[in-house]
C-alpha cells in the first residue's frame, strides 16, 4: 500500500510517517497543497491522508480534485475541527472518512487499511498462498507454523505478490507500491528483498523471477 501524507506541521508529518513506515506502509509527504496534487497527479497512491488546513491549495480544494473522477485514491481527511458540520462539509467534499486531531496513530492505521480495503474489494483481509498466511492488520506472516520474521519491506513485498495472485509485477511496480519517493530509480532494493524473502520462506521456493518483467508467486 501507497500513502500520500498531506500536513503542513513538520512535526507531525514526521511523527505520523514514521508511524505509518513502521506499520510497513510506503509514504510520501507533502507539506502543501501545490505539492500534494503534484504528487497525486504523478504517482497512483491508494490513499491520501489530507490536513484539510494548507498553505498554497486549502484542503478543501485538494479533495475535490483528488475526488473529481470517483477513480483515485481514498481520502482521509484530518482536521482540529470536530464540530459535526465541519465533518459533513468534508464528507460532502468526497472524502471517504473523517479523523479529529488529536488521534491514535492505532486508529489512523486501522482507518488507512480500512480504506484500502474498500478501494481493492477483492482483496481479502487476511492474505494466503500454499502454505503462507498474511495478516496486515497484525503484522503477521507465517508458512505454515513457522513464523517469518520479515522486515517491513519484505512483508510489504510479500503482501503485494499474494495480492496479484499470481500474475507478474514488476520492479517498478514494487517500489511505487512499497517504497517512498526518495529512493534511487536505478536502486537494485527490489532485487535484494526479493533474494531475502525467498530465503526466509524457505522450501520449496514460491516466489519466481520473470526474467525481463519481474516477479510472481508460483505454486510449491
Amino acid at each position: 500500500m501507497r500513502v500520500l501524507l498531506v500536513e503542513d506541521d513538520l512535526a507531525l508529518a514526521d511523527v505520523v510517517a514514521r508511524g505509518l513506515r513502521r506499520e510497513a506502509i510506503a509514504v510520501d509527504v507533502a507539506y502543501d497543497g501545490h505539492e500534494a496534487l503534484e504528487k497525486a497527479r504523478a504517482l497512483p497512491y491508494d490513499v491520501v491522508v489530507l490536513d484539510r488546513w494548507l498553505p498554497g491549495v486549502h484542503g478543501d480544494a485538494v479533495c475535490r480534485e483528488l475526488c473529481a473522477t470517483g477513480a483515485g485514491p481514498r481520502v482521509l481527511m484530518l482536521s482540529a475541527a470536530s464540530l459535526v458540520q465541519d465533518r459533513v462539509v468534508g464528507l460532502s467534499l468526497g472524502a471517504d472518512d473523517y479523523l479529529v486531531k488529536p488521534f491514535a496513530m492505532a486508529e489512523l492505521v486501522a482507518r488507512i487499511r480500512a480504506l484500502d480495503r474498500r478501494r481493492q474489494r477483492a482483496r481479502p483481509v487476511t492474505l494466503h498462498w500454499a502454505d503462507v498466511c498474511v495478516d496486515p492488520a497484525r503484522r503477521s506472516a507465517t508458512r505454515g507454523e513457522r513464523d517469518l520474521h520479515l522486515t517491513n519491506r519484505e512483508f510489504a513485498v510479500l503482501e503485494e505478490l499474494i495480492a496479484a495472485g499470481g500474475d507478474v509485477l514488476s520492479a517498478e511496480m514494487l517500489m511505487e507500491r512499497v517504497w517512498d519517493d526518495g529512493l534511487d530509480p536505478f536502486s537494485n532494493i527490489v532485487r535484494v528483498t526479493i533474494l531475502t524473502l525467498r530465503r526466509k520462506l524457505g522450501e520449496p521456493p514460491l516466489v519466481e523471477t520473470v526474467v525481463g518483467a519481474g516477479y510472481r508467486m508460483v505454486e510449491p
